[in-house]
């Protein structure tokens, strides 16, 4: 038997269903055709006449294509124990992830790799990352451990940043369709919220652009005095994840765009050795 987990204060089954079908352009008779549910049914889910068995809900997230964490939530909604553990990296359980982390980092030398979570906080990074920010900022540290804060903060990063407008637009545009896509996310939606309020940002950045979809490949260069640095960068997610921490990583790894990159970042690192 399913653990009843629902809490007075959480939201209705119903609710997190409208917003999630509203956030996929679905209407309940779609929905309820790509979950192969009744769409009478599904309706008087939606309005709390009927309750969905847990087997039902399962169908309804993945036809909604939901996030590990938010599938949990509408499992929580409906009534039932959430079905995706989520567990810490310093857990003895994921060593042996940790260690493939650790692993791909290291090997992403003497180029900048690091470890994010869906709200771009930086939870690792390698010493090649530590060597190219410490260059950019003069010897200084970054007064943020989230990459669009270090993006949009003009005593960060972005003061170096040559090609500005096109990194950040490419952020936002990604932070736009992350709280689009999961209408739950509060953390999401304040962070978008904060990136805006920075002082310089377009104000045509506050409205979601739907023709213009967020680069494959992020370019950004940098510029420190008379020297430049050329980076492009390729995201790794881990897949068919089963916890809701792996669900939500991706690894960044950025490569030179030039040969005066790479050589100026494998000089970077014979100092640090």
């Amino acid at each position: 038997m399913d653990t009843k987990t629902l809490g007075t204060n959480a939201p209705h089954i119903g609710q997190l269903l409208r917003e999630w079908r509203a956030s996929r352009r679905l209407s309940q008779l779609d929905l309820a055709l790509a979950a192969e549910v009744s769409a009478r049914h599904l309706s008087c889910v939606e309005t709390g006449k009927a309750q969905p068995s847990r087997e039902m809900v399962l169908r309804l997230a993945d036809a909604l294509d939901m996030p590990l964490r938010e599938c949990n939530a509408l499992l929580m909604a409906a009534g039932y124990a959430p079905k995706f553990p989520e567990t810490s990296l310093s857990t003895p359980a994921m060593a042996q992830v940790r260690r493939a982390i650790e692993l791909m980092l290291e090997q992403q030398e003497p180029y900048p790799a690091f470890l994010l979570n869906r709200h771009w906080d930086i939870l690792m990074a390698n010493r090649a990352a530590a060597r190219v920010a410490s260059f950019v900022l003069r010897g200084a540290s970054s007064p943020h451990a989230n990459m669009i804060r270090q993006i949009f903060d003009p005593n960060d990063l972005r003061s170096a940043i040559v090609n500005w407008e096109d990194v950040a637009g490419d952020l936002i545009r990604h932070l736009h369709d992350v709280v689009s896509a999961t209408p739950s996310d509060e953390v999401a939606r304040d962070l978008l919220d904060e990136a805006l309020a920075y002082p310089g940002v377009p104000m045509q950045w506050r409205i979601r652009d739907l023709g213009t979809a967020p680069s494959p490949l992020l370019t950004t260069i940098f510029r420190v005095d008379d020297r430049q640095l050329s980076f492009f960068s390729a995201i790794t997610t881990f897949g068919t994840p089963r916890d809701v921490t792996l669900d939500e990583l991706h690894i960044e790894a950025c490569f030179p765009m030039d040969e005066q990159t790479a050589e100026f970042c494998r000089e970077l690192s014979q100092h640090d050795a």
